[in-house]
């Protein structure tokens, strides 16, 4: 499977110096960012989507929202961190970007903020990347906000290989969100609501497509 990465990585178009920054700052930092496999994927199928209004759970230092924007050049992203730190460096990184009137980021926690100070519209994409033990409960409060035939998308549905792995070889604080996001998993999939798909790209990229009633 690697040798096929390797490969597909041959054909990424080069990154600007703002990502390539950004890239390096995430490193540095810590800070979980998309890999590069995951991220070209999820670009791929937004270009096929080609959605006018996104909104992301989880901005991080904004590398997402960014590369989103950069990819469609008629979509605007609504995004949302609680991590003051993160909202503060994003908030940076997208005016060196010169993308405020694309980008709007909300500092805050996604379960918590009143759905009121959202836009009043429906979105046609959403990305959830925040917390994985609470994904559920993002997809619930959020999905009321995607269109019709909108699509949202999850990202770390692996989680490195440990949704695969026996509890007793998870470490034990990671135990209850490893088997939270199991359970979102097998939920999501059998949704009458939503046609989905587990995509072994990255580390795992989970489509729901939601359906007309």
């Amino acid at each position: 499977m690697k040798m096929y990465e390797d490969y597909i990585a041959g054909f990424s178009e080069p990154a600007n110096s703002l990502v390539e920054e950004m890239e390096r700052y995430a490193a540095l930092n810590h800070v979980p960012i998309m890999d590069r496999s995951g991220m070209d994927t999820f670009l791929g199928l937004l270009r096929i989507q080609q959605p006018k209004q996104i909104l992301e759970i989880g901005s991080a230092i904004g590398y997402s929202a960014i590369r989103m924007i950069q990819a469609l050049d008629k979509a605007s992203v609504v995004t949302i961190e609680r991590d003051a730190d993160r909202f503060t460096t994003a908030v940076e990184f997208i005016r060196r970007g010169g993308l405020n009137d694309r980008i709007t980021i909300i500092e805050g926690d996604a379960l918590e903020l009143a759905s009121e100070i959202l836009p009043p519209i429906h979105f046609d994409a959403l990305f959830i990347d925040a917390a994985k033990g609470q994904y559920k409960r993002f997809f619930e409060k959020y999905s009321n906000h995607v269109a019709p035939g909108g699509i949202i998308y999850c990202d770390n549905m692996f989680m490195h290989g440990a949704v695969l792995m026996a509890d007793e070889e998870i470490p034990r604080r990671n135990r209850t969100m490893i088997r939270n996001l199991r359970a979102f998993t097998a939920w999501v999939m059998e949704h009458p609501d939503y046609d989905s798909s587990l995509l072994p790209v990255g580390d795992g990229i989970l489509i729901a497509v939601k359906r007309h009633k």
